[in-house]
């Protein structure tokens, strides 16, 4: 949150009806957090703007623009130093695929979801990204079979 203050609780409103519509006007958001249209809205451009909410997303249908196959990829690098792993996230951020990327803890450094057309783009995707990085010991790939669930809803509670 950066410089900010501590969120209260109009703040934490906000941010649970945000995050189930971020569509909603002025007008509606007042009403549902209990503010006039205009505190609301500056409220709103005030957590956007120290970056409490990093951004406004829309969940599309992998299905409906044809990129059915979706796939969780564990990858270990073969050494964990720094500038490997900063020249690995930086290659994360670049590529179009990935739709979310986690550095973890444990026995594996990365967890990667990715979205593919075909198992075609998925072999080229591994490829060029990952068989082709000398900085890599190895993935393993988990096919999704059905999502249940995707949002990046966080409950704005402390």
């Amino acid at each position: 949150m950066g410089k900010s203050r501590a969120l209260d609780a109009l703040d934490r409103k906000i941010l649970h009806e945000v995050q189930i519509n971020n569509q909603l006007t002025s007008a509606q958001l007042s009403e549902k957090v209990g503010l006039s249209p205009t505190s609301a809205q500056r409220r709103l451009n005030r957590l956007r703007g120290d970056k409490v909410i990093e951004g406004d997303v829309s969940v599309v249908s992998t299905a409906a623009v044809g990129r059915s196959l979706t796939m969780i990829i564990s990858v270990q690098l073969e050494r964990e130093r720094s500038d490997i792993i900063d020249h690995f996230k930086k290659a994360v951020r670049n590529e179009p695929v990935v739709m979310s990327a986690y550095y973890v803890t444990g026995d594996t450094d990365f967890m990667l979801i990715i979205s593919a057309r075909d198992m075609e783009e998925y072999e080229e995707f591994t490829r060029h990204f990952l068989y082709d990085n000398p900085d890599i010991k190895g993935f393993k790939t988990t096919v999704v079979m059905d999502r249940i669930k995707a949002s990046f809803y966080t409950p704005p509670w402390e």
